[in-house]
């Protein structure tokens, strides 16, 4: 997923919605420099958040603890962070399976209900246009969350789609999701939840989700993923009741804040893809080190885009590989979970 290009640096770019108008404006209002807020903006003033300009949002880079004690802290324990500015979206209809196939290279009709997958945009050149959770939610559509770097080419890719499947007579539709999301991550995240929680996380397991009441808010869709290579979850809450929900997960001694600085450096130790920096439109699926993520079915029958030249790769025919992160100067913790998966 895309966060910062470098934690030390000023951070920069890392209803149906047809037909298409411009985009949709996500929740929270603009600042006088045209960025956007998130919901918890005033929050993160409220707690000594360090703002700072990141893919057209104002977003904390820090709090009063430090990039390096946050870091640490999310390895020990657990870190509440805000990425409200990603782009969360719904695929509606009974197409909506095959729009979703016609865009990524997964196997998005083997999905269970309620699991999810990452998955990547591609070119028919082969080239990675973004990377995204898919997930099949229960209540009958996608959900998916993508980069908030790559809004508005995801939304006019998938807008295009659905317009074509549309006028061919396909059933299927787009929703912009005007929800803000958090992000709970370390190894006391579950345990931190729980308490919240009526449903036994235990029964969550890694990449799926479940719509239900987190600490007195309804209608939050808990994901059990992240970012930083630890256990977590993400949650998708009614941007109205996001600062109150953020107010009782911090109230645990357990959590703490954490900025964009944190999320970059623990996404670079556990060895996780930022797009536009270890993946872009010119790196295919394979030469980034994702060939993981093409589905056994979608391989043999190369019918997403850039088949024809993705699936020869995973053959041993690649122009080049993408180096592995070497992190020098921050302190490392191993982190069991994500090694184990």
């Amino acid at each position: 997923m895309q966060w910062a290009a470098s934690w030390a640096a000023p951070l920069g770019v890392r209803g149906r919605a047809l037909p298409r108008a411009p985009s949709r404006r996500l929740s929270g209002s603009q600042d006088q420099d045209g960025l956007r807020r998130t919901p918890l903006h005033d929050f993160h003033l409220a707690h000594g958040g360090r703002l700072v300009a990141f893919a057209g949002w104002r977003l904390p880079l820090q709090y009063r603890d430090g990039h390096v004690d946050s870091h640490l802290h999310t390895r020990r324990h657990c870190s509440l962070f805000d990425v409200s500015h990603m782009l969360q979206t719904k695929i509606l209809g009974r197409d909506r399976v095959k729009l979703m196939e016609s865009l990524v290279v997964g196997d998005i009709a083997e999905l269970r209900p309620n699991q999810g997958t990452l998955s990547l945009f591609t070119n028919e050149a082969g080239g990675i246009l973004d990377d995204l959770i898919v997930t099949n939610a229960a209540e009958g559509h996608l959900y998916m969350v993508s980069n908030a770097g790559c809004r508005d080419k995801d939304l006019a890719l998938m807008q295009d789609k659905v317009r074509e499947l549309q006028s061919r007579g396909g059933d299927v539709g787009l929703e912009v999701v005007d929800n803000a999301l958090l992000a709970l991550q370390g190894p006391a995240a579950a345990q931190v939840l729980q308490a919240g929680v009526a449903g036994d996380l235990r029964k969550l397991p890694f990449m799926t989700s479940a719509v239900m009441e987190v600490f007195g808010v309804p209608g939050c869709r808990v994901t059990r993923c992240g970012y930083t290579g630890e256990d977590g979850v993400e949650i998708s809450v009614p941007a109205a009741r996001a600062a109150r929900l953020a107010e009782a997960l911090l109230a645990n001694p357990e959590v703490r804040l954490a900025g964009l600085a944190a999320r970059d450096s623990l996404r670079l130790e556990a060895g996780l893809c930022l797009y536009g920096s270890d993946i872009d439109e010119h790196t295919t699926p394979v030469e980034g080190g994702l060939g993981w993520t093409l589905g056994r079915r979608r391989r043999a029958a190369m019918d997403f885009p850039g088949a024809a030249v993705i699936v020869p790769q995973l053959k041993g025919q690649v122009r080049r590989r993408q180096q592995e992160a070497v992190v020098s100067k921050m302190p490392f913790v191993p982190t069991n979970y994500y090694t184990l998966k």
